[in-house]
């Protein structure tokens, strides 16, 4: 379920949507019998009012755990399941719709060691430990073209400040885009919240990470003559 409001909670400004039009009957299911189970309890406001610290190791039973902020439909994320079965990794998700795609994927899929909280990422941030987080995705996230809406960019110091307090020293953060500006701020704003920019990868945007699938939002920017960067930066110790 979407995190509950608290008349203590810091007021915050969410900018996109919660809901589309229409989710199937099967998608209700899946939100109905298999949401609360993989959703972290901490995270919410009514069950945690003094925002306790998730027990990482009573989620995922000591595994080194990753963050992927706004999956989408859930592809990468069912992916890298799949491709590290030793690994936890939360994802987070305010759009219901994909949240619901999501639920169906992991059925399929058989994973067991995804957690989901469907709402805003800074609810995560706010119950994570301190270098708690091995490895952190944002991957095609809204792009707010309009130089007026650039401050609601995730590329920003609201989030990446939060980010990089739950990073592990070295820790990876990946960033792919279709879109050259977000790639400029990305390379101006995320240094400057203690991230190194990885050189290995610098000369060679366009190159995805050996272990990437391209998601449905890639495959959207392809058709429509958009080219996809890949950034990799470093948290400092």
């Amino acid at each position: 379920m979407p995190i509950s409001h608290h008349p203590d909670r810091p007021p915050r400004n969410f900018y996109g949507r919660r809901r589309g039009k229409h989710l199937r009957d099967s998608q209700e299911v899946y939100l109905d019998q298999d949401l609360a189970a993989l959703s972290p309890g901490a995270v919410d406001w009514e069950t945690n009012p003094k925002r306790h610290a998730l027990d990482l190791n009573a989620l995922f039973g000591g595994r080194e755990v990753w963050l992927e902020i706004g999956f989408g439909g859930g592809e990468h994320m069912v992916h890298q399941a799949r491709l590290n079965p030793q690994i936890g990794i939360i994802g987070c998700e305010p759009y219901i719709n994909g949240v619901a795609m999501l639920l169906g994927k992991i059925r399929r899929a058989g994973v067991d060691n995804l957690r989901v909280h469907p709402g805003d990422a800074r609810d995560i941030f706010d119950v994570l430990p301190a270098a708690s987080i091995a490895k952190a995705f944002l991957l095609y996230p809204d792009p707010w073209p309009k130089t007026r809406h650039h401050r609601r960019r995730f590329v920003t110091a609201e989030y990446l400040a939060p980010l990089a307090r739950i990073l592990k020293p070295g820790a990876e953060f990946r960033v792919a885009t279709d879109i050259p500006d977000y790639v400029r701020q990305t390379c101006e704003q995320v240094p400057l919240q203690g991230f190194d920019r990885d050189r290995a990868r610098q000369d060679d945007l366009h190159r995805p990470w050996d272990d990437w699938i391209s998601t449905r939002y890639e495959q959207k920017a392809l058709r429509e003559g958009r080219v996809p960067h890949y950034l990799s930066f470093r948290r400092q110790a």
